[in-house]
């Protein structure tokens, strides 16, 4: 046996990991032993591998997936550079994201849970032009910026009646098509628009007050209500922009949701 190989306890004591850890790596063909006593199985690490190895602890002590540290290992310095600051965003991300679900949680206990005041109301008929777009679930607020800018783009010339309107499907699905209109009842279709008429009937309504991303807090209140009273949803749910999210304070701005229903005959 060559004296610059180590067992695998020596090893693990040199980088500071455990036994169990250096197997779990080298099962995922992430950091293998230099050398396997076929007669033993024992696993034998040489000094060159100790850098890998505290790498791969270190970057898993920061929660970095392990097919990205594979990348690392394996890639020159540009391209490691590359996947870090790829983990850097994906943090941001993750961290942005923990943060809403805080001020969510923050207003669960100041307001209560599904506490919001829901009415019914008899709405009228309109006729919108609307920019749509398909995405998946996750990608709805996204979709719908980019299909406001479309359409106020697209109806810039137009004479519109505030204010914008999102059109959305009542059963989330893994693809959907979304979209963001105005209402301009005699103006003809322009291009990147298409004509959407809202049917006149009875719906449960609801005014949100506050960003977009707790809208999910009056839909859960919506729904409960309507479900309570054996109501049931129909077509397309709607939400009407009610502020200029360019020009207003995002706790105070106002979005009235609109969940058409099927009327008992």
């Amino acid at each position: 046996m060559s004296e610059e190989l180590m067992s695998i306890g020596a090893f693990a004591r040199l980088c500071r990991l455990s036994v169990k850890r250096l197997r779990h790596y080298d099962e995922l063909g992430l950091l293998p032993p230099r050398h396997v006593d076929p007669a033993t199985g024992y696993r034998y690490y040489g000094r060159d591998q100790v850098r890998d190895a505290m790498t791969i602890a270190l970057l898993r002590g920061f929660d970095i997936p392990l097919p990205v540290i594979t990348r690392v290992l394996a890639s020159d310095r540009d391209a490691r550079e590359a996947a870090l600051r790829a983990e850097q965003r994906r943090l941001e991300e993750r961290m942005a994201a923990q943060r809403r679900a805080w001020q969510a949680l923050e207003r669960l206990v100041s307001d209560g849970l599904l506490h919001q005041e829901v009415a019914l109301s008899r709405e009228p008929a309109r006729r919108l032009l609307v920019s749509a777009a398909e995405c998946a679930p996750e990608e709805i607020g996204a979709a719908v910026s980019r299909c406001v800018a479309q359409v106020t783009s697209a109806a810039a010339d137009l004479s519109w009646t505030p204010p914008l309107w999102g059109c959305f499907p009542v059963d989330l699905r893994e693809r959907m098509t979304v979209a963001a209109g105005v209402e301009a009842p005699t103006a003809a279709p322009v291009p990147g628009t298409r004509v959407e008429h809202l049917p006149p009937g009875l719906a449960a309504t609801a005014v949100h007050t506050g960003p977009y991303e707790q809208l999910t807090l009056t839909y859960q209140a919506v729904f409960a209500w309507i479900h309570e009273r054996a109501l049931r949803p129909r077509g397309t749910v709607y939400e009407a922009y009610l502020d200029d999210p360019a020009t207003s304070d995002p706790a105070r701005l106002r979005t009235r949701i609109v969940v058409p229903l099927h009327e008992e005959e």
